[in-house]
């Protein structure tokens, strides 16, 4: 079999500028380019990159919708909350990692996990 190297994630939304915007704060990576229909984002071991859909709506949470999540590793939990709350992700209710990892809402519907590094 061919050896593949995965390259980039990417992420349907409604408006990629504003999503990567978010991820880009949250990460400290930066956006390398980008239209109204397509922006990316690098800095991680992956690229992540944001496509605009027609009419999107995200998941939603607890929905078994979902089609993929990404997780991130933080030095402290209960300040990542904060910080990730001030850009505007939401924390939900439904908990399912007990101290494990933490849930939270990207601004465009998209669930992402927390845990301690």
């Amino acid at each position: 079999m061919t050896t593949t190297t995965l390259t980039s994630i990417v992420i349907d939304c409604a408006d990629p500028a504003a999503l990567a915007a978010f991820y880009a704060k949250a990460t400290g990576w930066r956006v390398t380019d980008g239209d109204a229909d397509f922006v990316g984002l690098e800095g991680g071991p992956v690229s992540l990159a944001f496509q605009r859909i027609d009419g999107y709506q995200g998941p939603g949470w607890p929905n078994d919708g979902k089609h993929v999540h990404l997780e991130f590793k933080v030095p402290d939990v209960e300040t990542a909350k904060k910080e990730l709350a001030a850009l505007g992700a939401t924390v939900p209710g439904l908990q399912p990692g007990g101290d494990d990892w933490t849930v939270l809402i990207d601004p465009q519907g998209h669930p992402f996990c927390i845990m301690a590094a």
